[in-house]
């Protein structure tokens, strides 16, 4: 392996195709601007190195970085590149992932716009992130210990499992299939829209008009905070721990829920049971008109 230290690059394409190599207190700034650093490289690692210029990892096999920074003038940092390492450093340029398979990260802090999109295989843990459109479009992702703060979040992702995590971002897991949720807390509007096999366990999830139009949707022992509207024209099977605002017209299944403050029913097509601590609410007959239950 080949080892540089404490050395300042700026040029264009500076390591290009390196192999075996290993950076140690190195700075990617200077005037000439030079962009992909360390394009089409394999088998790199970088420690404790600041990168301040465009594109350093694109098309690359077998990076490992610890304790670096990219500064949020290092755009896209890592593109179509695969075997990922990188440990409790800081990724603040936008797209800084996007288009990779096999990706670790942990103890980082994430604050990159459209963070993550078309990856495969990204493993998340003990990190924070702030991002736009988070994960979009990725699949065979697994987050452990995560804080997230972000707007449009996990859309449209495939093969998902999320532990002991905590998000606070609107419209997420939208168009999202296969994803198992557990003991976490998640607030923001318009939960989980248009998904499909998702199952939340222990959760505790908050905002208005959660899960709708979802198919085999699974709650166990999850509380809805501030939940109003919820649940329409979706497949469901949920025990919920707390009172619920509102459910409205729920295509099928059952949900048990110790009480609803209103239980919307004016769709013929509406035919999942609701149990309440005080009364089962059966199939509605098709000309039922709308139902309201007062709390408790």
């Amino acid at each position: 392996m080949t080892i540089i230290q404490g050395k300042t690059y700026d040029e264009e394409r500076a390591l290009y195709g390196s192999r075996g190599l290993l950076m140690k207190d190195c700075v990617f700034d200077g005037p000439a601007d030079g962009e992909s650093a360390c394009k089409e490289s394999s088998d790199v690692s970088a420690a404790d190195c600041r990168f301040c210029l465009r594109y350093p990892f694109w098309h690359c096999r077998g990076v490992s970085l610890s304790h670096c920074t990219m500064e949020d003038t290092c755009r896209a940092a890592l593109w179509y590149s695969e075997n990922i390492r990188i440990a409790d450093s800081s990724l603040y340029g936008i797209k800084a992932l996007r288009e990779c398979r096999d990706a670790e990260l942990t103890g980082c802090g994430v604050r990159s716009p459209e963070f993550g999109w078309m990856c495969g295989g990204v493993h998340m843990e003990n990190c924070t992130a702030e991002s736009e459109y988070f994960m979009f479009r990725s699949e065979d992702l697994t987050f452990r210990g995560v804080e997230l703060k972000g707007k449009y979040s996990l859309q449209y992702v495939r093969n998902v499992r999320i532990e002991n995590c905590r998000f606070d971002t609107k419209d997420t897991l939208w168009h999202a299939k296969n994803a198992v949720i557990r003991d976490c807390v998640i607030s923001g509007a318009y939960l989980a829209w248009y998904s499909e096999n998702l199952t939340f366990e222990n959760c505790v999830l908050s905002g208005t008009q959660p899960f709708c139009y979802c198919k085999n949707l699974t709650l166990v022992n999850c509380e809805l905070r501030d939940a109003d509207l919820s649940f329409e024209k979706s497949e469901v099977c949920a025990s919920l721990t707390a009172p619920i605002l509102s459910i409205k017209n729920p295509l099928s299944g059952r949900i048990t829920v110790p009480s609803v403050g209103e239980l919307i029913r004016d769709d013929p097509e509406s035919r999942c049971v609701i149990e309440t601590e005080k009364r089962s609410w059966p199939v509605p007959h098709e000309s039922a008109p709308a139902a309201s239950l007062p709390e408790g």
